[in-house]
């Protein structure tokens, strides 16, 4: 109908990977969407975020939809990614549509729905968006290791490795924080290793990677063999305490 207001797009954190993660506020929000947009890679395969919608939903309710993000360095690649995807997106709010977009993890942690809720919202200001929080993979990874991320007034800090400057960032965080989360780490583990014993830092780390799927690995970071290279989002947790469980 002309001149209606635009649909609602929602982001919707559907966990690290294993199906059971997802809240049921994500779920609810999944059944009552239109459409269900997933992303993929450049490989076409079937992501995390995916798997996650079809184990709930199943191919048969023919709302999900698929679009692309290369996970590249080409910053024009990307752009052009996020804008030929909210196109798609916002076609389908001007009908009046609700739609969803399934990220894992958290919408609002280094989350791809970031970059695009801000095209759409180039493209119709006057659309509602929303997210539904979902599980982290530090969460997962805490829970599944045994390792608590704060305990009594410890500090925790997030850190990206990517981009220049990264072992630094890395470094400065471990200087100043009781537990580190590193996040897309994975692809650089001896870069990783290097800038840690750079910081002296004392206790030990764990790493998670495919949280949630069959090829999940769970271990000590010490333990992983020179040279190898885990998945890009892999997960890291530096304790100064060593992972042991700590009272308040």
């Amino acid at each position: 109908m002309a001149g209606a207001r635009p649909g609602t797009l929602v982001g919707v954190g559907v966990g690290p990977g294993d199906p059971e993660m997802l809240t049921l506020r994500g779920l609810r929000a999944l059944r009552e969407s239109d459409r269900v947009f997933v992303p993929v890679g450049e490989a076409g395969e079937v992501g995390r975020a995916e798997a996650v919608v079809l184990a709930h939903l199943g191919r048969e309710s023919g709302k999900v939809r698929r679009l692309a993000f290369a996970l590249s360095a080409d910053r024009e690649l990307m752009e052009r990614n996020h804008r030929e995807a909210a196109r798609e997106v916002a076609a389908s709010l001007v009908e009046g549509r609700t739609c969803a977009f399934a990220t894992i993890g958290d919408p609002n942690v280094y989350s791809t729905f970031t970059y695009l809720a801000r095209r759409v919202r180039e493209l119709l200001p006057e659309a509602r968006i929303e997210t539904v929080p979902g599980v982290t993979a530090m969460q997962d990874l805490a829970s599944r290791s045994g390792t608590p991320l704060v305990v009594g007034e410890e500090r925790l800090a997030l850190v990206p490795f990517v981009g220049e400057g990264r072992s630094e960032r890395l470094g400065e965080a471990l200087a100043v924080g009781e537990t580190v989360v590193l996040y897309k780490g994975g692809g650089r583990l001896p870069e990783v290793l290097r800038a840690a014993e750079r910081a002296g830092h004392p206790g030990e780390a764990v790493y998670g990677a495919r949280l949630g799927s069959r090829e999940e690995r769970v271990g000590q970071l010490g333990e992983v063999g020179p040279g190898e290279r885990l998945p890009y989002l892999s997960t890291v947790i530096f304790t100064a305490r060593g992972g042991e469980l700590g009272g308040a």
